[in-house]
């Protein structure tokens, strides 16, 4: 899909609604608190991103795919992109103020981070990247809100929760399942995932060379590939955890990709909220 058509059809769903909310979360993380009376606001979303450096520029970019904002909107969530800047504070009020977090796809995580020496494929987040998602996700789930992880999210929740990566899969494990492009995965029967999709199995599009090995701490498989490589984690407990090792923000089936981020906004949705009296 081309980027033209991407960025045309989510402007054209945007109304007036959202904007109000729009505002009204600027209001809320400038301390002025904007409430309604009794309508519940949608679910503000953030988005984490990807930091380039451009040395010859001497100039640094916070990215975004669209279809992660396209995806969050079409469900009835409110996208806001998080810059990966070192602040504690901001950091503090991101866990504070959203109402839920996606967690995009990326370069590697260095692989010091669970105690290996990198394989001659590693391609390390830049360090500006890593340090400030670390810190985020760390905050986030020991906050509890919902929260869903794409791909390099996925992996990223596993090793900040004490869990190892498989480094290259080609070389690790094979290639008989093609992990760049469309295959079949097989989800267990009862978790919150199967549910989602209603279904046992699901044909994907991923794009990844790296996958978990070891399960962190307070996270469980869902989903395998035939291969045997994991593919989608929920965390234990109370809360909306889900993360998968595809790309449902870029597939073509839209009932797909809109049953799993349409659960994280409807999981995220705030209850109506007061105005305190005069």
């Amino acid at each position: 899909m081309a980027n033209g058509e991407m960025t045309a059809r989510p402007v054209e769903r945007i109304s007036m609604k959202k904007l109000i909310a729009i505002l009204c979360f600027g209001m809320i993380a400038a301390g002025s608190g904007c409430q309604t009376q009794s309508t519940p606001r949608e679910p503000v979303i953030g988005i984490t991103s990807v930091y380039k450096r451009d040395k010859q520029e001497n100039s640094a970019s916070t990215l975004v795919n669209f279809a992660y904002v396209r995806a969050v909107a079409e469900n009835g969530g409110v996208p806001v992109i998080l810059p990966t800047i070192d602040s504690e504070v901001a950091m503090q009020r991101y866990v504070r103020d959203l109402d839920g977090l996606v967690l995009v796809g990326g370069a590697d995580i260095p692989p010091s981070a669970y105690g290996q020496q990198p394989h001659e494929t590693v391609e390390p987040l830049p360090a500006q990247r890593y340090e400030f998602e670390r810190k985020l996700i760390a905050l986030w789930l020991a906050g509890g809100k919902p929260v869903l992880g794409i791909c390099l999210g996925m992996q990223f929740t596993n090793v900040v929760s004490g869990g190892t990566l498989i480094q290259d899969i080609p070389s690790q494990v094979g290639t008989e399942v093609k992990h760049r492009g469309y295959h079949r995965v097989h989800i267990e029967p009862g978790s919150s995932l199967a549910k989602i999709l209603g279904a046992g199995e699901a044909s994907v599009y991923s794009n990844h060379h790296q996958a978990v090995r070891e399960v962190g701490d307070g996270l469980k498989v869902v989903a395998h590939s035939n291969d045997g490589v994991v593919e989608a984690l929920e965390r234990l407990g109370e809360g909306f955890g889900l993360f998968v090792q595809w790309h449902p923000e870029q597939m073509d089936d839209k009932q797909h990709r809109d049953a799993i981020y349409g659960a994280l906004v409807r999981a995220s949705a705030p209850r109506p909220q007061v105005s305190p009296k005069d």
